[in-house]
């Protein structure tokens, strides 16, 4: 993860959302709202997420400046989240990778924060453009795009879930999983790596 090119960029952004894997959370949230408000509410709520990430990239530098964090710190914390949602991908829970959810219809929470702006995707556009701040407009394209695949997939979920099964859908989540805890152990370990340096 010592440099990102726009496709990685846009394949770690869509593991980290990890859309297939949330699918039965999807349809179970989706049966709470009317077929006619559905198109729209996925738009705002898939807006919303979009929102917050790109004001996270934007300020990104900022707010590690603020908070007195260090690059570094910030790879080794975003590399422990990914390796947190991972696991819980890996060995699947219940209530879902991020928890409880709320009944009636999704309003930000928890469809557009957590789900999609999560702490992971927060952590990885903080680091991506804390790493590589040139390449900002690359990044948001790359966000841009994971965005559009997650409303794709949130506006199609029903289809896709009867389409996979239960079992398939499970095996890719699981599979995004192990791919996302190799992301995470690469993160800590160039962390590490970067804070061993700086020492005397």
């Amino acid at each position: 993860m010592e440099t990102s090119s726009f496709a990685s960029a846009f394949i770690l952004l869509l593991l980290v959302t990890d859309p297939l894997g949330g699918i039965p959370l999807f349809v179970s949230l989706l049966k709470q709202v009317p077929k006619a408000r559905r198109t729209r509410m996925i738009v705002r709520e898939v807006s919303v997420a979009f929102c917050v990430l790109v004001i996270f990239m934007l300020f990104g530098q900022q707010f590690l400046q603020l908070m007195h964090l260090s690059e570094t710190s910030l790879g080794i914390a975003g590399g422990v989240i990914l390796f947190l949602i991972a696991l819980r991908m890996v060995f699947p829970h219940p209530e879902g990778v991020f928890g409880d959810t709320a009944e009636g219809e999704p309003f930000i929470v928890p469809l557009a924060i957590p789900l999609l702006a999560g702490p992971s995707a927060l952590a990885t556009v903080l680091l991506l453009v804390s790493r590589e701040p040139a390449r900002l407009w690359e990044w948001i394209g790359a966000l841009a795009l994971t965005m559009l695949v997650c409303g794709l997939t949130l506006a199609f979920s029903e289809k896709i879930s009867l389409l996979l099964g239960e079992r398939v859908t499970t095996a890719f989540e699981r599979l995004m999983g192990l791919i996302l805890t190799a992301i995470a152990v690469e993160m800590l370990l160039s962390g590490i790596r970067h804070y061993l340096a700086t020492l005397p």
